[in-house]
């Protein structure tokens, strides 16, 4: 895990950018920074910078930029399989000067080409400058683990892991766009990557499982080297499943397992978590120490079940309290780090926990990411699947009541208690923009856009999870989770999102996914004889949350004043409607919401507007 950053175009950089550059990337790589400049043969300027944080191999001989014959790279993430793809190499003649998964990856794409990603597993942002043709090659992980953003003027291209780096070579500041801040404000963070815009004009991120490839002279070819596709097994039985399930998750976390520096677990008292966790204490012996966020809101609370897995598994534990002390100064600590506005509470929190497993020596995080998306774990995913099996009328009839039983009760958006919801209207999706049109009354100006999502395939459970794991929830995850692990050096790894679990996967038959009312069906029974049974029956369904009102005391003189202060916001969103909003005694999580994308706004545009 590291940072890296360049430009590719007719302009030279001075030092003294390059320099700023390299200060900002240390947080993404304290172990070493360096770079290399070109001038190829078509007159262009070629720059890489990297900052490293030593993970595999900590010896200096494996820093970047690393080169092997014509071939530069620098590369941020990890080549979990670096092992398998380095024994393929030995055995075609090819020698080695470090232990490091760099140089299996440039061997591997000098002497194969771009057709090795389809052998590679791991997550990466990376870019190849070929000395012998002057071209640089930019290419990003299937699911888009590390970021890579770009921006083009007429000088060329500019790239980085984080916006800062790029505004650093550039040496100005980027425009906010004001449309993808409404886009923030009114619908909510499962809109922000529905397109290809960010906060700023001109900005964009390289997309997941795509190669950029230019020239000597500058032209541009973006294709892209993998598809996410379903294509079910209808003749899959469940037991077909579970087994194929528990052989690939037991792969995808000895893989993530590799490192030269030891691992911390994210905890929680789900099955996502917990399966990860009991694989690599009870399947791979792993000395396991999980982190937990302890949540002072009794509808998210879970720390029965932590406790209950800690002592079954028997592994260290650290448990984190949630902190309010000094929330708006962090907050803008944390907006300042982003880069952008901070997309729920849930990742103020998250950073606290990366804190704590800073402070206790670690390098590296685990967490459960995606587990939702690939088995099925939210309340409209029910909806979905009764949707999908309502021409089975025995499995239909067996999951409604087993739905009216253990779902309906718990279910708070409105929508989502019509259990025939997607049945007569499989287009519906009002839940997901809660109150949306209500929302953009809160602006200045008259802005609206509808829900649109991307069609994946036929099947709508399937279509939902893939564009969640593609456009709405995973993208925001993973934003989130590098910036907060990489502000304290910290690399970040979601064993769920491994190419040989998403494609068995998504061969499963959507019949067998949730069971007698329980989501997750597959996962869960995969685990069993490695979970704790206790978590695995578990059906009550967690996730971290917090009202604002926990963390900003709106009565505080100060705090009320800040909120309705004079500020670059107020010339987009109306003053009067935030101050009725928090004049409210309590609020309704999407107005919860709102108020914290509203003061998340604020910061930004007082960093970034002014």
């Amino acid at each position: 895990m590291c940072g890296i950053a360049g430009y590719f175009g007719s302009r030279e950089i001075s030092p003294d950018r390059l320099e700023t550059c390299l200060q900002r990337m240390k947080r993404r790589g304290p172990d070493n920074a360096a770079y290399r400049h070109w001038r190829n043969c078509q007159g262009n300027h070629v720059y890489l910078l990297h900052s490293r944080l030593s993970i595999i191999d900590l010896d200096p001989r494996a820093s970047q930029p690393f080169s092997d014959g014509s071939k530069w790279i620098v590369f941020n993430g990890e080549l979990y399989n670096y092992l398998e793809v380095r024994s393929q190499l030995s055995s075609q003649g090819e020698t080695f000067k470090t232990e490091s998964d760099t140089e299996v990856f440039i061997k591997a794409i000098d002497r194969f080409g771009w057709s090795i990603l389809d052998r590679c597993e791991g997550m990466w942002a990376l870019a190849v400058y070929d000395e012998r043709d002057g071209s640089l090659t930019l290419c990003r992980d299937r699911f888009g683990e590390k970021p890579l953003y770009l921006y083009r003027d007429a000088s060329g291209i500019y790239f980085g892991s984080e916006v800062k780096f790029i505004i650093a070579l550039l040496g100005q500041h980027l425009p906010v766009n004001l449309e993808h801040l409404y886009r923030y404000i009114v619908n909510g963070y499962k809109a922000l990557y529905k397109k290809q815009d960010s906060f700023f004009k001109g900005l964009v991120e390289l997309p997941s499982a795509s190669i950029l490839h230019l020239d000597a002279a500058g032209n541009e070819k973006q294709t892209r080297y993998w598809e996410p596709q379903f294509r079910p097994h209808e003749e899959m039985t469940y037991e077909e499943a579970i087994a194929g399930v528990r052989d690939r998750l037991l792969e995808s976390v000895k893989l993530r397992l590799r490192a030269d520096v030891p691992l911390a677990f994210c905890m929680s008292g789900g099955v996502d978590s917990n399966s990860l966790i009991s694989i690599a204490k009870n399947v791979f012996d792993y000395n396991v120490h999980g982190f937990t966020i302890v949540n002072t809101d009794a509808r998210y609370e879970e720390q029965d079940m932590v406790e209950y897995a800690v002592s079954e598994l028997g592994i260290q534990h650290t448990a984190i309290p949630v902190n309010t002390d000094n929330f708006l100064p962090k907050l803008k600590t944390l907006v300042r780090q982003h880069d952008a506005p901070v997309y729920t509470i849930t990742y103020f929190a998250q950073w606290l926990l990366m804190e704590s497993i800073a402070d206790r020596g670690y390098r590296i995080s685990v967490s459960g990411t995606a587990a939702d998306e690939l088995f099925t774990g939210y309340y409209d995913h029910h909806l979905a699947y009764l949707a999908e099996i309502q021409d089975n009328p025995e499995l239909y009839q067996r999951s409604v009541r087993a739905w009216e039983e253990h779902i309906l009760p718990i279910v708070r958006n409105p929508y989502l208690r019509d259990r025939d919801l997607f049945v007569n209207d499989p287009q519906f999706r009002d839940h997901i923009f809660l109150n949306s049109k209500e929302f953009s009354e809160y602006l200045v100006e008259d802005w609206w856009e509808g829900f649109a999502e991307t069609q994946f395939t036929d099947s709508l459970l399937r279509n939902r999870t893939l564009n969640e794991l593609f456009h709405e929830a995973i993208p925001v995850i993973l934003h989130e989770d590098d910036l907060n692990a990489m502000y304290f050096s910290i690399e970040n790894r979601s064993p769920f999102l491994d190419r040989e679990l998403f494609d068995f996967c998504h061969r499963i038959p959507c019949r067998h996914l949730i069971r007698d009312g329980m989501a997750k069906a597959v996962l869960r029974d995969a685990m069993r004889g490695i979970v704790p049974d206790k978590i695995i029956e578990n059906r009550r369904k967690v996730g971290f949350n917090a009202p604002i009102f926990s963390f900003l005391n709106v009565r505080d003189r100060d705090v009320k004043e800040y909120l309705l202060d004079d500020s670059p916001i107020f010339e987009y969103v109306r003053k009067d409607k935030i101050e009725q909003l928090i004049g409210k005694s309590d609020l309704p999580n999407s107005e919860s919401k709102l108020l914290f994308y509203f003061l998340n706004s604020k910061i930004f545009l007082e960093e970034f507007a002014a």
